[in-house]
Formats: C-alpha cells, structure tokens, sequence
C-alpha cells in the first residue's frame, strides 16, 4: 500500500509547490506595477486663457490649470495661478501655452515697457519709415544693424554710409501722432531700440545730422562686422575695357582703341563711305 500512495503523494507535493511559486510571482508582479497604477494625477500646470502680447499684465481671467500626469512638474512650469497674476508678459504667450518663469516678469517689476529696460540700458524711440524701417519686418524681438548717411567733412562733402551700430534688439513697434506743415496730425510709425546710454547719445545726434536706416539681421547672428564703409565716388568706378580676341576675352588699354568716324553719303545714286580720324576721347578712370 505504501509503494501505491507514494506517487500520489509525490504529484501532491508539486502541484501544492507549483500553487505557491505561482501565487509568489503574481504577488511579485503585483508589488511592481502598483507604483504606475497609483500614480498621483494631483500636479497642476497653469496655461494661458487667451493671447497675451508683451507688456500685458496677467489677470485672473487670463488663467486656467490643467492636470498634470505624475508628479514631477518639468522646471520652469508654473503650478500656482497666485504665482501667476499680477505679473507682466515679457514674451509673447500664446493661447494654452504653459506659463514659464522665462516669460514672466518679477513680482512687483509691473507691466508696459519700461519692465524689458535691463539694469544699466536704456530705451530710445526712432520715427522710420517703411523703407528706414525694413518694410515693416522689423518688430519687437529682432536685431538690426543701424547705418548713417551723411555728408562728409571733406571738401567735395561727399556722402558716405557707414554702419554706426551692430546687433541692436528692437524692443517694441508703433505709431505716433506728429503735425504736418498745416497743422493737421498725422500717424508717424516709431521703433524703440534697447541701448546703452553711449548708443542712445550716438543715435540720436546720428538721426539729426543724416539719414538712419536699419539692416535686419539673424537673431542668431551677434558676430560684429568690420567695414570701410561705402562713398558715393565708389558707386560709379569705371568698369575695365575688353574686347574679344578668337574666343578669348582680353583687356584693352585705352590706347590701343582705334578712334575713327565713318561717313556713308550718296552721290547720283553711288554710295560712298569716308573714314576721318577723330581726336581720342578722354580717357577713362580705371583705378
């Protein structure tokens, strides 16, 4: 009878091992997979209600939160609308754009223009045009390089441009109420440009004594450039003679042109062609 229920016995014994390595594993499983199944869902981010430009400031109505999953928030999110309100815009917020500490103002800095003035810059206002102006492509944000036309200090009083300042951040774009010869107001389009002191002076002496126009560059662009500047005696340089030779193109010195006037008359219906000499013309400015 022994020998009978030994098997039994033996198979017993390893579904009763197979149950609790069964029931040791599903627990384990379990054990690992509540952290995910729990996770908290309690962190809140605070998003933009509407369009908010530069210089606004933040109102309650202007706010709204929404979960977020976990309950790490990614730095610089905001999760409190109290940390949010009464601030000012200092980067365009556009509508459920999350608010950043990047876009906001401090606490207590208010709101308008003169909040982007840094410590140590100053804020001057240009009229331009919508050639001086770049077409109107220059807006808050961009860079611009400025150039002076002016007369020079030199006997001919020849013009020359020359850029005056590089990499100037624009810092706002509007318009102005100015009176015509008669009397009548009319809009005048104004940039203002985020400066040092010495580049306040220099611009504004430069925008009384010639012509300012702005060159738009890449934002990303903040190399400074060396030029020598353009006069009005380089525009019109005398381009150098050539002729062509074969199927070569050679320069021709002046001298080796042959200066002749041919004239073509008739005369009791035989034609007839005459070849004078003319004097040489001036020679030309090759330099």
């Amino acid at each position: 009878m022994a020998s009978r229920a030994r098997p039994w016995l033996l198979l017993a014994l390893a579904v009763l091992s197979g149950a609790v390595a069964a029931y040791l594993a599903l627990r384990y499983l379990r054990d690992r997979s509540a952290p995910v199944l729990k996770a908290s869902t309690t962190a809140q981010v605070v998003l933009a209600a509407r369009d908010l430009p530069v210089g606004s400031i933040v109102t309650a109505r202007d706010v709204h939160t929404v979960a977020w999953p976990g309950d790490v928030v990614p730095p610089g999110f905001i999760t409190k609308e109290s940390d949010v309100v009464g601030r000012g815009i200092i980067t365009p917020v556009r509508l459920n754009e999350p608010y950043l500490e990047t876009k906001l103002a401090p606490k207590g800095a208010g709101g308008g223009l003169p909040m982007l003035i840094n410590d140590g810059r100053r804020a001057l206002t240009l009229r331009v045009d919508d050639v001086s102006g770049v077409a109107g492509f220059v807006i808050p944000g961009t860079r611009v390089d400025m150039l002076l036309t002016m007369a020079t200090n030199t006997p001919t009083n020849e013009p020359t441009t020359r850029i005056i300042m590089q990499n100037v951040e624009a810092l706002a774009s509007g318009q102005s109420i100015q009176t015509d010869a008669e009397g009548k107001p009319r809009v005048v389009p104004t940039l203002t440009l985020l400066l040092t002191p010495a580049q306040a002076e220099t611009l504004s002496l430069a925008s009384q004594q010639g012509r300012l126009q702005m060159a738009l560059r890449n934002t990303l662009d903040t190399a400074e450039v060396l030029t020598p500047g353009a006069r009005a005696g380089t525009l019109m340089k005398a381009e150098p003679l050539v002729a062509v030779k074969g199927k070569r193109v050679v320069r021709v010195k002046p001298s080796e042109i042959s200066h002749q006037t041919i004239v073509e008359g008739f005369r009791g219906g035989e034609r007839t062609i005459s070849r004078f000499n003319s004097p040489a013309p001036l020679q030309p400015d090759t330099r």
